[in-house]
């Protein structure tokens, strides 16, 4: 049993060996972008949880079940700053700018 093991460990140091540094921290960075995916996109889509996303991807990443529904989680969230004009009397002065007119000749 524990030859099987060294074999593995022997074989993985192998492969370790011939890959380039370059190809190594190419892969890393790689990995890292598609674990924290969700919080990548809730990050750049605005999202009010995004600090609860980015805490549960540390360990969500480990099942794609729950790393999928992060995932969904991320996209369909609702968005950081919305509705503070109903909660702090703000009035959103974009609705009564009035779009100019062209005159045809």
């Amino acid at each position: 049993m524990f030859t099987d093991l060294d074999q593995m460990i022997s074989r993985f140091s192998e492969l370790l060996s011939e890959i380039s540094l370059l190809k190594g921290i190419l892969f890393i960075v790689f990995f890292l972008a598609i674990w924290f995916l969700p919080a990548i996109a809730a990050f750049f889509l605005n999202r009010k949880n995004f600090r609860k996303i980015l805490a549960a991807n540390v360990p969500a990443g480990l099942s794609w079940i729950a790393w999928v529904a992060l995932l969904a989680w991320a996209v369909t969230g609702k968005m950081r700053g919305k509705g503070l004009e109903k909660k702090e009397g703000i009035k959103d002065d974009s609705a009564q700018v009035e779009m100019p007119t062209v005159k045809a000749d």
